[in-house]
């Protein structure tokens, strides 16, 4: 489980405060297709907030730390029945993105008509 420092924390609260959650725990708790499913948002998105429909505070709490564990990310805030997670993105997918837009969009020198003249 990934550990925050209190500002980032702060600043990763205020950008998951427009969000929307991107899935639900129902009362049969955490499932496989529930964890893959946040395992799949947490690598496009980073972070997230997920709404539990538990009723127990307790059980709310372990869930919350159960996910964190498994996914290996780290726990944002908990407020009722929302949940925000964190985990950041690797930094090989990000290093093959850079290297495919640097070098399939190169941009050409504008070239004026006369220019082409002169090549004969």
């Amino acid at each position: 489980m990934l550990t925050l420092t209190v500002a980032h924390r702060r600043e990763l609260k205020a950008q998951a405060h427009a969000l929307h959650p991107v899935a639900m725990i129902g009362k049969t708790g955490l499932t496989t297709s529930v964890i893959q499913e946040l395992d799949r948002s947490l690598t496009s998105h980073e972070l997230i907030k997920v709404k539990a429909q538990v009723d127990d505070r307790i059980v709310r709490n372990a869930l919350f730390e159960e996910i964190c564990q498994q996914l290996g990310a780290a726990p944002v805030q908990h407020i009722g029945k929302i949940f925000i997670i964190y985990r950041p993105k690797p930094e090989e997918s990000e290093k093959k993105k850079t290297a495919q837009k640097s070098g399939s969009n190169k941009r050409r020198p504008f070239r004026t008509k006369r220019s082409f003249q002169n090549e004969n």
